[in-house]
């Protein structure tokens, strides 16, 4: 078997073998097969499309690469969240304990940001203590006795994705369905799930900008899922605006906790609802969506959501007294508002704006190598659809730097406001199973 004959055949739009894609990625893996010919496969790819077939080939392939989690020795059907990302997502905060409080096993892996703010561990290490650097024995242990962990990515997952990506950086091939389906898919096999619960974002601050490339990387990660015989289901959600309110690591957390007692922003209430009433459906936890969703309501209500929360972060080393006492969190040295410069309706944030104005202040990373500073970040007291009055406060800007004139300019940049009233974007536009 040969690359180059693995090249052409795709290159004139024919479908690849189990055995050609398998040859290839081991190859790529063990560096007998060089990028350049990888590149000509990703471009090939770019064009032609792949088959279901060929997808679910790839996606096995690029498991099979590395290391696989084992996950058989945690109690009960094991549910993953994905979210293909935004601004202000602060889902995984929320979801995990939520779904865990209702006897949900949350056995999460999870990888630092690069962008906009944190990742979810970077969120997580806003709680003065909190680490993810422990043993498979007490992940496992802790899923069992607390029903939720959360540990870092292991170095040697898919590394044929990892080499892949890195490739599609730089040769104009990241925007490819199959390629991207593949990418995230492979991951959330290898980690271990036997159900799949994914969260497409579309909007200006989401990768899948166009409602319709949303629903075609929905289909095409869901049938992969099912097709190496995890269950998967996938939601497609609103990312024209930054979803809640606060962007940065410990105001993103000050917020999870307001969301655990139902008193948190309503869109990230309601879509951690949403996602997290098919995460209890898959677990067999509840006969439909509406039961599951009483369910999650009743442990918001009752405090048991934010009891595991407490629980969760402690076992992790976390000091839990935050939760009671959210003023413990990482606090920046200069909070100023900025206010509206005239009165009307917010019609538009552009979420990707304000994300990279958090970003500007030292909330994410311009590079792997950057240190992220956890206490800075935005809130924004106006979205889309609210009135704002002249002089009143568009967004609080938390802040450790001297000079933050070119932030200031973005945030007000993102924001347009109108005299005539706006209604609330769509928070989901539909489910794909």
């Amino acid at each position: 078997m040969r690359m180059v004959d693995i090249i052409e055949k795709k290159r004139d739009g024919h479908s690849l073998t189990k055995a050609e894609i398998d040859f290839m990625i081991e190859g790529y893996t063990k560096g007998t097969i060089p990028d350049y010919q990888m590149s000509a496969f990703a471009m090939a790819v770019f064009f032609r499309d792949m088959t279901q077939e060929e997808r679910v080939y790839l996606t096995e392939a690029m498991v099979n690469s590395g290391d696989t989690i084992d996950l058989s020795a945690i109690e009960g059907i094991k549910v993953d969240k994905h979210s293909t990302g935004g601004v202000g997502d602060t889902t995984t905060l929320v979801l995990a304990p939520l779904v865990a409080a209702v006897g949900v096993p949350v056995a999460k892996m999870s990888g630092r940001g690069l962008g906009h703010t944190g990742g979810t561990i970077d969120k997580l290490e806003a709680v003065p203590g909190f680490h993810v650097e422990i043993t498979n024995e007490d992940f496992i242990r802790n899923v069992n006795e607390n029903k939720v962990s959360v540990i870092g990515q292991t170095g040697n997952l898919t590394p044929a994705d990892k080499k892949l990506y890195g490739l599609r950086d730089v040769t104009a091939t990241v925007n490819s369905i199959p390629l991207i389906a593949s990418s995230i898919m492979s991951k959330k096999i290898a980690a271990g799930a036997d159900a799949i619960v994914l969260d497409v974002k579309t909007g200006n601050g989401a990768f899948m900008k166009d409602l319709d490339d949303a629903k075609e990387l929905a289909k095409a990660m869901v049938d992969i899922g099912n097709g190496v015989g995890r269950q998967t289901m996938a939601v497609i959600s609103d990312m024209s605006q930054p979803l809640g309110r606060a962007v940065g690591n410990a105001l993103e957390v000050k917020e999870a906790i307001d969301t655990l007692q139902g008193k948190g922003p309503d869109d990230l209430q309601e879509l951690c609802l949403v996602l997290g009433s098919h995460m209890v459906t898959l677990a067999g936890k509840a006969n439909d969506a509406e039961q599951a969703r009483h369910m999650l309501l009743e442990v918001m209500e009752n405090g048991k959501a934010l009891e595991v929360f407490k629980t969760f972060l402690a076992s992790q080393g976390g000091d839990e007294t935050v939760v009671d006492e959210p003023e413990r969190l990482p606090k920046a040295a200069n909070i100023f508002e900025l206010k509206a410069k005239k009165s009307g309706y917010v019609a538009e944030i552009i979420a990707d704006q304000i994300g990279t104005a958090a970003m500007m202040l030292g909330a994410g990373r311009v590079t792997k190598e950057s240190v992220i500073d956890l206490a800075v970040g935005l809130v924004l007291n106006k979205k889309v659809g609210d009135y704002v009055e002249a002089g009143e406060s568009l967004v609080t800007v938390h802040s450790n730097q001297e000079s933050v004139d070119e932030v200031v300019a973005k945030i007000y940049n993102a924001y347009t406001i109108v005299s005539n009233s706006v209604e609330n974007p769509d928070l989901v536009y539909g489910e794909v199973k």
